[in-house]
């Protein structure tokens, strides 16, 4: 394994630190480990191992819908379901918290 000796100095928003520290403390990753693993990730996926889009909409709230709008929205999900376009739902709650920040 390579020497660590390279520094890296970067500036960002105060909040987003605590946060992601914070995370990082409870998984027992100290900062550094992860900005290495970033790296690393960038070099494999040659680009950033994640996509930059902005959501094309907010999670539909159900606790605002009409009788008829959620029925229409479980309509929706059974034939998404049935055409095969569904995603284990972990994999959908983390992408849910990914691109809303919760």
């Amino acid at each position: 394994m390579a020497a660590k000796s390279a520094n890296l100095y970067a500036r960002i928003e105060p909040e987003v630190k605590e946060q992601a520290e914070g995370i990082l403390s409870a998984l027992g990753i100290p900062a550094s480990n992860a900005i290495n693993m970033f790296y690393k990730q960038i070099i494999l996926q040659r680009g950033l191992p994640f996509d930059v889009k902005i959501p094309s909409a907010r999670p539909v709230d159900m606790n605002n819908l009409s009788e008829e709008q959620m029925n229409l929205e479980l309509e929706k999900g059974y034939a998404d379901m049935k055409a095969g376009r569904t995603k284990p739902a972990s994999k959908a709650f983390t992408n849910i918290r990914k691109d809303y920040n919760l």
